[in-house]
C-alpha cells in the first residue's frame, strides 16, 4: 500500500465533481464517491474489467481517497492510498503456499521426482508472479498519480 498526500486550492465539492466528470464510468473506471455531509468526502477508483482475460492487461490497483477541508480557507487536503487488488494477492499467496506445501510433503516422506518438479514449478510461478506484479503495481500507481494530478491540476 502506498500513500499520497497533498493540498489543492479548491473546495472538496469542486474536486469531487471534477473527479467524477473526468474519471467516471464513461472512461472505463468504476468510481464510487461518498459524502458524510460534513467536511469529509471519500472516493474509490478502480479500472472496470469487462472480460475475465482483461485482468492480465488492466490496471489492478484500487485507489481509496479522502477529501477534507484544510485549515486555510479554500484549500482541501487530499489523502490517497493505492492498494493492489485482492484477487492478485490471493493468486500470488495461493501459489506460494501450495508450493511450500509440496516442499513440506517432500520432506515428510514422499520424495518422488515428479513431486520435486511440481513443487519447483509451483514455487517458481508464485515467485515470478510476485516480482512481475510488483513491477506492474509500481507502474500502475504512477499512471494513477499522473491521471489524478492531471485531473486536479495542482
Amino acid at each position: 500500500m502506498k500513500n499520497w498526500n497533498f493540498k489543492v486550492k479548491r473546495n472538496p465539492n469542486e474536486i469531487s465533481e471534477n473527479l467524477e466528470a473526468s474519471i467516471g464510468a464513461v472512461n472505463g473506471f468504476a468510481f464510487d464517491i461518498k459524502s458524510d455531509g460534513s467536511n469529509l468526502i471519500s472516493f474509490k477508483i478502480r479500472k472496470r474489467l469487462l472480460y475475465a482475460w482483461y485482468i492480465l492487461y488492466h490496471n489492478n490497483v484500487v485507489v481509496n481517497g479522502r477529501l477534507s477541508n484544510a485549515d486555510a480557507k479554500g484549500e482541501t487536503n487530499v489523502d490517497i492510498s493505492f492498494n493492489q487488488h485482492f484477487l492478485w494477492k490471493f493468486v500470488i499467496f495461493t501459489h506460494l503456499f501450495l508450493g511450500l506445501g509440496f516442499v513440506i510433503a517432500i520432506f515428510l516422506g514422499n520424495s518422488d521426482i515428479p513431486m520435486y518438479v511440481l513443487a519447483a514449478i509451483t514455487l517458481a510461478i508464485g515467485i515470478f508472479l510476485w516480482f512481475r506484479l510488483q513491477k506492474k503495481y509500481e507502474r500502475n500507481v504512477q499512471e494513477y498519480k499522473k491521471l489524478i494530478s492531471k485531473t486536479l491540476e495542482f
